[in-house]
């Protein structure tokens, strides 16, 4: 039987600047938050990104890593989401 997931959906949504991928980034490199997968998209000026990262080995709880994203994407002009894989995909569920 599987573990309980330690990954997490994070969405990235703004205006285009430079700096918007360093800036999460860097923060989750900092915090020892692996990416596993991205996928990111500029429509029309405007920015988008959903990443897919293993928390596994995080210095600090998922809802300190989640309240401190908001605040690095507050810095840079854009709103970060985090969310827990399975919240995501229960709340996801047809």
């Amino acid at each position: 039987m599987e573990q309980k997931s330690d990954r997490t959906i994070i969405t990235v949504v703004g205006k285009d600047t430079v700096g918007i991928i360093a800036g999460v980034c860097t923060y989750l490199a900092e915090n020892d938050i692996n990416v596993l997968d991205i996928s990111q998209t500029i429509v029309q000026g405007f920015f988008n990104m959903m990443m897919i990262v293993d928390m596994k080995k995080a210095s600090k709880p998922f809802g300190q890593c989640a309240k401190e994203l908001e605040q690095v994407g507050e810095k840079i002009g854009v709103s970060i989401k985090c969310q827990r894989e399975e919240i995501f995909n229960k709340m996801h569920r047809i």
